[in-house]
């Protein structure tokens, strides 16, 4: 029994030598001449030990960029099911009552779900309750004069074509969807629409693919929903009282690895919209952060300021370990391989396709959060020695580019993925 318990001894005290020794180590490298003007934070966790490997600024604020979107990819996985639902329905005399629940597949130019139309065309007199959205079209403390670029469409409780148009001007002007053809202008301009109007312009001396985010009013959605269908949508200002009916569409699965591999914000801030719609016929993607947060994120230490799905606003507030705090709670709860393929792989796909790459096998499946003069880098290592760790990695206020931050980041991870 003696000869156990100091063998038990030994092998603890060896596991926390090795730990200082880590820690000891990342700690050093952060004190040169790179780190002076920045703010860095780093944790790593060991998720089968419950030991807490390195903190260093742990426990400190930080601008998340779109690691934003690790919080909302557990929002998203444990409020909805495994078909995320495309629209709720109520047929009363010989009418259907539709309203959207923020889905962002719809039409998608890149997801392509066709439930919601497949199911549209089979009903003959179609009414459109498009007042069920509580959010603002744009997110608080989003750059006014992102209105016209494809990574900052409006959120709307009934997103088609990822409340995007795409215009090409190939061997003949390719709009989509067609509805806006008419309201493209051949132009050269800064603009590629019209502030407050859905008036488009394409440079005609440009022969790009252009994608443009649309003005999602009431009218614009029924009158996309109208040319696709062939039939008249009428616009009503209430929704019968009564059980409203489902639809269901694409895999969940496929949404999630979409936003997370190539940090897509509409699809971020849909799927907080959409996780709300479980919870209440009002949609409010702040309802579902309210919600996961008093229950499920309950036991956080340091509670986030999370104001959006994608993490566009800097109003946002996170600190290292919350992000690993989620991580690890993803970790437990969805198979490893499945939860890998989501996230982003360094050397092989989405955003850190050519970084953090393995020797030869890939070690990083993480989510990167990318603003001006902001790095984030936050999810699982795995090391020579086969323990996984949990990471979150944030640099804040440096100057110039990322590359650089990517640089100096890339030894450290790799020397705990070889000592570890």
């Amino acid at each position: 029994m003696k000869k156990i318990y100091f063998t038990l001894l030994t092998i603890a005290l060896i596991g926390c030598a090795s730990n200082k020794k880590l820690s000891k180590q990342i700690n050093q490298s952060f004190d040169n001449d790179f780190y002076k003007n920045q703010f860095t934070g780093f944790f790593v966790y060991n998720p089968t030990s419950g030991d807490t490997l390195i903190s260093y600024n742990g426990d400190k604020y930080f601008t998340p960029a779109s690691n934003t979107k690790i919080f909302t990819l557990y929002t998203a996985h444990t409020l909805l099911p495994e078909n995320l639902p495309t629209l709720k329905y109520i047929v009363e005399n010989n009418e259907i009552y539709i309203e959207g629940v923020g889905n962002p597949a719809s039409l998608h130019p890149y997801l392509k779900d066709n439930s919601m139309i497949d199911f549209l065309k089979n009903q003959q007199k179609i009414n459109l309750f498009y007042t069920n959205l509580e959010d603002t079209k744009l997110g608080p403390g989003w750059s006014w004069d992102d209105y016209d670029t494809y990574y900052a469409p409006e959120r709307s409780a009934l997103p088609l074509y990822g409340n995007i148009v795409t215009m090409d001007q190939g061997d003949s002007l390719f709009v989509s969807p067609s509805y806006f053809k008419e309201n493209v202008s051949l132009i050269n301009t800064n603009r590629r629409r019209s502030m407050h109007e859905n008036k488009f312009y394409l440079n005609p001396s440009k022969k790009d693919t252009v994608e443009v985010p649309y003005i999602t009013d009431s009218s614009a959605v029924k009158g996309i929903l109208e040319d696709i269908l062939k039939k008249k949508i009428t616009l009503v200002t209430e929704f019968p009282k009564g059980e409203k009916k489902t639809i269901y569409g694409i895999k969940a699965d496929s949404v999630y690895k979409r936003m997370m591999r190539v940090s897509d914000n509409f699809i971020a801030e849909q799927l907080l919209i959409l996780s709300s719609s479980m919870l209440t016929d009002t949609l409010s993607g702040h309802k579902a952060q309210e919600y996961i947060l008093k229950n499920e994120l309950a036991g956080i230490q340091q509670n986030p300021r999370w104001v959006d799905g994608s993490g566009l606003s800097r109003y946002n507030l996170f600190t290292p370990e919350s992000m690993v705090f989620v991580l690890n709670k993803l970790y437990k709860e969805i198979p490893k391989e499945t939860l890998f393929d989501i996230f982003p792989t360094g050397g092989e796909t989405g955003t850190i396709k050519n970084y953090f790459k393995g020797n030869p096998e890939p070690y990083i499946h993480a989510k990167t959060g990318t603003l001006s003069n902001n790095y984030c880098l936050s999810g699982y290592l795995e090391t020579k020695s086969g323990e996984i760790l949990i990471f979150s990695f944030m640099n804040n206020h440096y100057r110039g580019g990322s590359t650089e931050v990517k640089k100096h980041m890339t030894p450290l991870l790799e020397w705990i993925r070889d000592h570890y």
